[in-house]
């Protein structure tokens, strides 16, 4: 079976916001994703290296997936929005392929800043079957939005994450509300240089 994938220019809630889709390789999808990049004022994107293996973990164990850029990255329109505008592109991109697979179960994905948008919205929808927060940045402060929330959390991180050191991302972990698991990959950083591969593998095995 061929791969379905588009390139597309969604309505944002600041205008159009570039995307791409990917249906699995090998099956009919069995959940949809929407996966959210990394910080935009430091180079993040869709298609940062880490958004691409969880994209393509996720993927491999049959979830359609949905990439797109923040406002005012590539070719999106708008202004950066210190990540509250940035949630508001991730909801919209969510509603578009919600009404896109209408029958799926849905799950939100995010790397970095990404994991930050993901779990912030996560946390208020009624029936989002899992988030996926990958590298979580300890460095800020408010964490409000997770003390009570009881949505189904998988974090996944580097032993070496600059950005969340070990002791910083158990302590918070320990701390949240069933239900909840955290996957450690032994990696040299943030990025999770070498060891993409395993941190794909735990990716796909998420589901």
């Amino acid at each position: 079976m061929a791969r379905r994938i588009e390139s597309l220019m969604l309505d944002g809630p600041a205008g159009k916001l570039e995307a791409v889709l990917e249906e699995p390789e090998d099956q009919e999808p069995r959940h949809a994703v929407v996966v959210c990049h990394p910080h935009p004022r430091h180079g993040g994107t869709m298609h940062n290296k880490v958004v691409y293996r969880i994209a393509r973990g996720l993927r491999r164990s049959g979830c359609v997936v949905l990439r797109f850029n923040y406002r005012a990255v590539n070719l999106s329109e708008g202004a950066y929005d210190h990540g509250n505008g940035e949630m508001e592109d991730a909801r919209a991109a969510l509603a578009w392929l919600r009404a896109r697979y209408p029958d799926l179960p849905y799950l939100l994905a995010g790397f970095s800043f990404g994991s930050r948008v993901i779990l912030r919205l996560g946390c208020t929808l009624p029936d989002v079957s899992r988030l996926i927060a990958v590298g979580f940045p300890t460095v800020y402060a408010d964490r409000s939005y997770l003390e009570d929330c009881t949505k189904d959390r998988t974090f996944i991180h580097s032993t070496n994450d600059e950005y969340g050191p070990v002791q910083e991302l158990q302590g918070l972990f320990d701390k949240l509300p069933e239900p909840k698991s955290l996957i450690w990959v032994e990696a040299e950083d943030h990025f999770f240089k070498g060891a993409l591969d395993e941190f794909e593998n735990s990716v796909a095995g998420v589901l």
